[in-house]
């Protein structure tokens, strides 16, 4: 059973917007387009690349490098936000758990409320910001630095509206959330700069509206952990029910605006090569953060013991660890390597296509991967590919390459990138 349908739809038509806007939301779709634009590519169609098919062995190689470097025994998690929370072998779930529900449906409403509100805080901080950590005097910097600030906010009833129930994320708060309020959170100032706080703060605003919007999903405090009620009420979830859950509810948050006949399509960005039915046409879907909540997502249901299957329909993330990965290794290479020096933004069409022969190409290298470490796709599933993985190597090879810089950059508002 589908958890994620929404309302019925009676104009089935390719052109009539729901139909449009659903199609867009299924990663089927993220696929079909993104193998198109890497078709086009190597054709020689493209104007912003050209893909050598013989570095892609010796990209699967480094992944699989970096994957037996950080799990020798090749038991790898899922590529998730709890990863993150892990920074510097600090294991603050046990830390914490004396402070969390004993219920394990309210703990796991609990820990969805946190991933929730710290993937959508999880988009580039740029290379000037860090977060101190009291309690272990840790500076931990990027995704990780992320994590635990917001870990730390959370603990500190930061996203709470409701004194008495500190650890949750609410409606109340969400609406009401500042800028400043997350300055603080992140320990921003001028000698500790971080990229689109004023964009995040209006994601979170925007996430209160919709969590308010509807109690049926979220109940009469808007708590984003009341998904998982929704979801235990199917009685086989998948992982894709889940995503399809966030896009209908969530979709309306993204600071993009793009929208077809009114309807919000998030993450989804125009490209002219882009063939589709009716008003799908041009249109190229990602929905890279849902896909990282949902792959974060996971872990809450499991520890609560609710299987969630089908988790391969997920595709790889088109962010720039991965994207970094494909074009330091030479799988992907610029036309004009000149291109690396512009800024560009996330609706410019050569990052559209970035990202889509990214999450392309990740299909490709993730068999090779496994072919190199010598397991299958039962034991390594492509959210633990990712994890081991290629999004490692990415930052690895920049870490080299740059200082940790990606290959291109992008002006950022702070929740795609």
């Amino acid at each position: 059973m589908s958890i994620g349908a929404g309302p019925a739809v009676t104009d089935h038509r390719a052109d009539a917007p729901f139909a449009a806007v659903d199609r867009l939301r299924r990663t089927a779709a993220i696929r079909e387009r993104a193998t198109q634009l890497l078709a086009r590519a190597r054709s020689g169609e493209s104007r912003w690349f050209t893909v050598d098919d013989d570095a892609l062995v010796a990209a699967a190689d480094t992944v699989a490098d970096v994957t037996r470097r950080r799990y020798p025994d090749l038991t790898i998690p899922f590529h998730s936000r709890w990863r993150h929370f892990e920074a510097a072998g600090v294991d603050r779930l046990a830390g914490a758990d004396d402070r969390l529900p004993r219920d394990a449906a309210e703990r796991a409403r609990t820990l969805i409320d946190l991933a929730v509100v710290s993937v959508l805080l999880d988009a580039g901080a740029g290379p000037d910001w860090s977060f101190h950590e009291a309690d272990t005097d840790l500076r931990i910097a990027r995704s990780e630095g992320l994590a635990v600030a917001s870990w730390h906010g959370f603990l500190a009833g930061v996203f709470s509206g409701d004194p008495q129930h500190p650890l949750r994320v609410d409606a109340t708060a969400m609406r009401a959330i500042s800028t400043e309020s997350l300055q603080r959170v992140f320990q921003v100032d001028t000698a500790n700069r971080i990229v689109g706080l004023e964009g995040r703060a209006a994601l979170l605003r925007r996430l209160g509206d919709a969590l308010a919007r509807q109690p049926d999903v979220f109940g009469p405090e808007g708590r984003p952990g009341h998904i998982y009620d929704t979801v235990i009420a199917s009685e086989a979830p998948e992982a894709h029910d889940i995503l399809s859950l966030l896009l209908r509810t969530l979709s309306g948050i993204w600071l993009s605006d793009n929208m077809i006949d009114g309807i919000p399509v998030g993450d989804c960005w125009r490209h002219d090569a882009v063939r589709g039915p009716g008003a799908t046409d041009g249109w190229m879907p990602f929905h890279k953060l849902s896909q990282w909540l949902t792959y974060s997502l996971l872990e809450p249901f499991a520890w609560s013991g609710v299987e969630v299957g089908g988790i391969d329909k997920l595709t790889g993330l088109p962010e720039y660890r991965n994207g970094g990965l494909l074009l330091d290794t030479g799988v992907l290479r610029l036309r004009d390597p000149l291109l690396a020096q512009h800024i560009w933004t996330v609706d410019d069409e050569l990052v559209v296509e970035w990202r889509a022969v990214t999450v392309a190409l990740l299909d490709e290298v993730a068999p090779l991967v496994r072919g190199a470490l010598g397991v299958g796709a039962d034991r390594l599933p492509l959210a633990c590919v990712l994890e081991g993985g290629t999004w490692a190597a990415g930052r690895a090879l920049a870490g080299r390459l740059r200082g940790g810089l990606p290959p291109l950059t992008i002006d950022s508002d702070g929740t795609v990138f």
